[in-house]
């Protein structure tokens, strides 16, 4: 670059990072300031002060009104945000249809209803907005917030830090999981702390709850007025419109629910189960009866006979047609994967097999647990387990992984009904992941809920656990309710805020010099806000049309095959000119109803010319359930490497379209890719895969699993059943997981081996949403 600037006598843009930096500062594009106040302890004091009452805590904000103006006014955004709440009903049956936030029952009973619903019964509160004439016509704009600690560095110094984050419902879900800035980080709330003997007293905790939520109060009271007043403002499709705000959902794990809505652990924050049989169902929490049983009955009573903290006041108090109850949101994160599967059923089955085996006999059954994980072939997206699950460090993805490959390996070590269990948990998690749920899913989801209910009493009847009544298995009970309020969970799931820690805290911090560190933070943020509004004030200028700069990648391939001969060699299939002349007959002849090999040899068209051989291709399909990008459309690569990463071979396997007219696997086969290749023949490229079939074993899935079986194809002579297809007929990756049986597998077995050593294999239909929708 510089020699490139000496050649034209030219100067760099930018003297250095310091004048970088002053020119980013001097930006008034994205610019929401920071401010801060501070918070100390003014109730009683008892004779010996803890040092927690003399403290000063510090809270920081952005003005919540000023970001939801920037989102608003963002035109990346106005193909994909939505300005009125709405009803989505499918033409064909006359179903409803819930996707985007806006598409929900709670943001309509907002903007249009003349009553608000709470759930199942209606309140005499009439909806402020539809209510007064000066709001009518208003576009109601949701604030959903969403707040978690997270830890930076456990090793020097355990810094934790306590990020608030805000976004708006209208925006659509898929934008919001894109993090293209539809969720910004809006404030850094106190995290006090004290000793470990305080830090028990009922004051103390007390006062943590009350500072929580004045401070939420105080960040939020410049969007007060706008909730009974509109505003006018230019969106980004540059209409105006006025503007109605409101509290919107609130997204939370368990512990922050709790804290939210000022329940008492081990408490349904959302209806009145009783603590010791929640799934014997309660009406739900509303705030105005919570309101009631304050004024009537005393603290204790309250504490532990409803599981109220009278004590505390939720935030949502001070702000208009706000019920925290109501507003607590979905955690499919910490609720189903990290809850449900993870912390409950995974560690049930290691409970179950030291109680049934004994400890030494039950520690072996799970070694060879984790070797069947450890032994699960690559699949693009999908986390390895090296050494298996047993390890100290747990993140959500991992859990995520766990769930993709658990079932098969814990298969044939434990009963039935543990399986089924499994299975109806996870149906039931990818059911409410999906990014399109119909009435039909909600059948499935319910149906999903029951079975698992019931077959995870194996867990009681053989002595694992001594009771079910766990809030986050709770929790799934009010699914299907939350999802006619609130649209699709995967807009509101706590994975959301989670990976936006990365940007918006953990890099900040890695950046700084750790002294201090949250004044740099803040900066850096706000530094970042101002880039990603530049660049979009850039595009709308066309002024990032075309390249700055260019480069050239040299690809370094190895040596393949050029001719049908050498490839033949290579992939030891002496017979693959034979399966060219079959493909080309198929090709040039597809009204031709016989089959290619009862074609005489001298009627097939032939080639002897050159190919070229492929290490991959992209299959790109739309899968808006997966990350992807934001129009849902996913691109993955089919890997057909003859030594992958310097070590061994790699062969994907992939679903390949045989019937159209068929729905889900019936429609569809599974081979496994031997390579990729394609000529030119009478002046037309054919692009081909060469695969090796696999044959369904039954009509159906397997009943204990829910996955299909099936097994490599032979010939009568005991071959490989080959064929060389076109690449168009090919969907995606597919994924499979070796059938193990009761044996154990040998401790020398590779996960690059399973596709060649195991003779029948699940396709995996957990692997991600896209396969989850296609193979059940």
């Amino acid at each position: 670059m510089a020699a490139l600037l000496a050649k034209h006598d030219d100067n760099p843009p930018f003297a250095d990072h310091k004048d970088l930096h002053k020119v980013i500062d001097a930006t008034q594009l994205g610019d929401v300031p920071w401010q801060g106040f501070s918070v100390k302890y003014s109730g009683e004091r008892p004779e010996n002060v803890p040092s927690w009452m003399d403290d000063e805590y510090d809270v920081w904000y952005r003005d919540p009104r000023m970001m939801a103006h920037n989102i608003l006014a963002n035109p990346t955004y106005k193909k994909e945000i939505d300005y009125t709440p709405f009803r989505e009903y499918d033409a064909a049956d006359d179903t409803r249809r819930w996707k985007d936030f806006m598409s929900g029952d709670w943001a309509w009973q907002q903007a249009v209803s003349y009553f608000m619903y709470l759930y199942f019964y209606l309140t005499s509160h009439q909806d402020e907005i539809s209510k007064d004439p000066n709001t009518h016509g208003s576009t109601f704009v949701p604030i959903i917030l969403g707040s978690d600690k997270t830890t930076v560095s456990v090793g020097t110094g355990n810094n934790e830090y306590y990020p608030l984050y805000a976004s708006i419902g209208n925006v659509h879900n898929n934008v919001r999981r894109a993090h293209r800035d539809a969720l910004v980080i809006i404030g850094f709330l106190a995290i006090p702390k004290t000793n470990r003997k305080d830090a028990k007293e009922d004051i103390f905790r007390n006062f943590r709850r009350q500072l929580f939520h004045r401070s939420l109060s105080t960040i939020l009271s410049s969007l007060k007025p706008g909730m009974t007043e509109y505003e006018v403002l230019r969106c980004g499709d540059g209409h105006f419109r006025r503007v109605i705000y409101g509290l919107g959902p609130y997204i939370a794990d368990y512990e922050e629910q709790l804290v939210l809505s000022c329940s008492v652990k081990n408490w349904c924050p959302k209806c009145l189960a009783l603590r010791l049989d929640l799934d014997g169902g309660g009406i739900y929490r509303s705030r105005e009866h919570t309101d009631l049983m304050i004024s009537e009955l005393p603290a204790d009573t309250l504490w532990f006979e409803y599981g109220v903290n009278s004590h505390v006041t939720p935030f949502t108090n001070d702000f208009p047609r706000a019920d925290i109850h109501q507003l607590l949101s979905f955690d499919l994160l910490h609720q189903l994967i990290k809850g449900a599967f993870k912390d409950h059923l995974v560690d049930w089955v290691v409970k179950y097999l030291r109680i049934t085996h004994g400890t030494k006999r039950g520690d072996e059954i799970m070694a060879d647990i984790d070797r069947r994980i450890a032994a699960v072939a690559s699949f693009p997206g999908l986390r390895r387990f090296h050494e298996g699950r047993d390890f100290r460090q747990w993140t959500g993805n991992d859990s995520k992984a766990l769930m993709k490959v658990f079932i098969p390996a814990i298969e044939g070590h434990v009963p039935q009904d543990m399986v089924r269990a499994f299975r109806a948990l996870l149906e039931f998690c990818f059911l409410v992941r999906r990014n399109i749920i119909t009435e039909d899913t909600m059948n499935q989801i319910q149906d999903a809920l029951t079975r698992f209910h019931h077959y995870r009493q194996i867990f009681e009847t053989s002595g694992t656990v001594p009771h079910f009544s766990l809030p986050r298995q709770h929790s799934m009970t009010h699914y299907v309710d939350m999802i006619r309020l609130f649209a699709a969970p995967n807009g509101l799931c706590s994975s959301i805020t989670e990976s936006k820690h990365i940007k918006a805290v953990k890099d900040p911090w890695r950046w700084s010099s750790k002294n201090n560190a949250l004044g740099q933070m803040l900066l850096c943020n706000q530094r970042l806000d101002k880039l990603a509004a530049s660049r979009v004030d850039f595009a709308t200028r066309g002024m990032l049309n075309g390249s700055v700069l260019s480069r050239t990648i040299a690809a370094l391939q190895r040596k393949r095959a050029r001719t049908v001969a050498e490839l033949a060699e290579e992939v030891n299939v002496p017979h693959l000119r034979r399966l060219i002349r079959y493909f080309l007959f198929t090709q040039l002849f597809p009204d031709d109803p016989r089959d290619p090999e009862d074609v005489p040899a001298a009627e097939c068209p032939r080639h002897e010319g050159k190919l070229q051989v492929f290490n991959s291709a992209a299959a790109t399909f739309h899968a808006p359930s997966d990350p992807s990008g934001v129009g849902g459309m996913r691109r993955e690569q089919i890997r057909a490497c003859p030594l992958w990463r310097n070590v061994y071979a790699r062969n994907d396997c992939i679903f390949i379209n045989t019937n159209p007219e068929l729905e889900g696997m019936r429609g569809l086969d599974i081979a496994r890719v031997k390579c990729f290749f394609s000529f030119k023949f009478r002046w037309e490229v054919y692009p081909c895969v060469l695969i090796q079939w696999f044959d369904k074993i039954g009509d159906c899935a397997d009943e204990d699993t829910g996955m299909w079986i099936v097994q490599p194809s032979v010939l009568e002579d005991g071959s490989p059943n080959l064929s060389v297809i076109h690449i168009d007929t090919v969907y995606r990756t597919a994924h499979l997981i070796p059938v193990y049986g009761p044996d154990f597998i040998p401790h020398t077995l590779k996960f690059y081996h399973s596709y060649d050593v195991f003779r029948s294999f699940y396709v995996n239909k957990y692997a991600d949403h896209h396969a989850f929708e296609i193979a059940s």
